[in-house]
């Protein structure tokens, strides 16, 4: 039985090819890229060499074969991707903006992205990990309460969860966040957050103030603070060390955080520590980011240790 689950949305993803086209001008475009945060994710674990599974749709379309097809081609047991015969797969539009930021148009509350069901509690009694993507809970309330139902179900068995809150702003439509995400949080081991992301969940800007709160009403062990090319922080209750991030030449930022969660998790199964398993994981990030598309990166564990060893030749 897989070791790492997750539960979300996939998609595929259709790109701006270069900063500056915006999403709603005459151009061109690259794709389909097989995506979703989650599928970025579980896709890392399994070419990371660890036994990996999702849960999510699909239409009966070529998009949904090209997801299915990448993700099954790399380790990841698809048996719990639904096929839906009478609806479109999922599809995102992205565009760089010329400051770096990211402009999303979003094709997926209505399609087989977020209509999953809860797996049958027999395929989940190993599993080791439970990972949630925050964008997943915010497409649509009922498909966040079979999300929050499919993780009580995983941790009722004892996996342990993790959480990346990958807050997308135009998802929101107004809704409080901490409605949203509360419901993990409490049954939260692991929170792998951004900057910004930290100080949205907590209401305070300094990372120390902001663990602070989190600590005080959740039951989290450990936050991983994602500091992009800066690199990371592990925030432990009596502690946190800082860890720099890794030099390369940056083509395409998408998808590398979500890579960063699967190569922490994996770094976890491997025995390492919380110090460790980030640096695996900020390894994974930056050879994904090195490549244009979401999961695009040459990610595999003689590419992550090279990555490693550029790093510790550089220092």
């Amino acid at each position: 039985m897989p070791a790492i689950w997750t539960m979300g949305e996939l998609l595929v993803e259709v790109m701006r090819p270069r900063p500056g086209l915006a999403l709603g001008k005459t151009g061109p475009f690259l794709g389909p890229y097989p995506s979703g945060a989650p599928g970025i994710f579980i896709d890392t674990v399994a070419r990371l060499g660890h036994s990996a599974a999702i849960v999510s749709g699909v239409g009966d379309d070529e998009f949904g074969r090209c997801i299915v097809d990448r993700l099954r081609a790399d380790g990841v047991d698809v048996e719990c991707i639904e096929v839906f015969p009478d609806r479109a797969t999922g599809v995102a539009f992205v565009a760089y903006a010329d400051d770096g930021s990211r402009r999303f148009i979003f094709h997926w509350d209505g399609t087989p992205a977020v209509m999953a069901h809860v797996p049958d509690p027999s395929r989940v009694e190993s599993a080791q990990f439970f990972h949630v993507m925050g964008c997943s809970l915010m497409a649509n309330d009922e498909f966040r309460r079979r999300v929050v139902e499919t993780l009580e179900l995983f941790a009722s068995h004892g996996a342990r969860v993790s959480f990346d809150p990958n807050i997308r702003s135009e998802l929101l439509r107004g809704r409080p966040l901490e409605e949203i995400v509360r419901p993990v949080l409490r049954l939260c081991s692991y929170l792998l957050p951004g900057e910004a992301e930290l100080a949205m969940l907590s209401g305070k800007d300094d990372p120390g103030e902001a663990a602070g709160v989190l600590f005080g009403k959740y039951p989290i062990e450990a936050i991983i603070l994602k500091r992009g090319a800066a690199g990371c922080s592990v925030i432990k209750r009596d502690g946190r060390i800082d860890l720099d991030g890794f030099k390369i030449r940056e083509v395409d930022p998408t998808g590398a955080g979500d890579c960063f969660d699967g190569g922490f998790l994996c770094g976890l199964l491997e025995g390492k520590d919380l110090a460790g398993s980030a640096l695996l994981g900020a390894a994974v990030g930056a050879i994904n980011a090195e490549a244009f598309g979401p999961m695009e990166g040459r990610i595999n564990p003689r590419s992550v240790a090279a990555m490693q060893r550029r790093r510790r030749s550089s220092r």
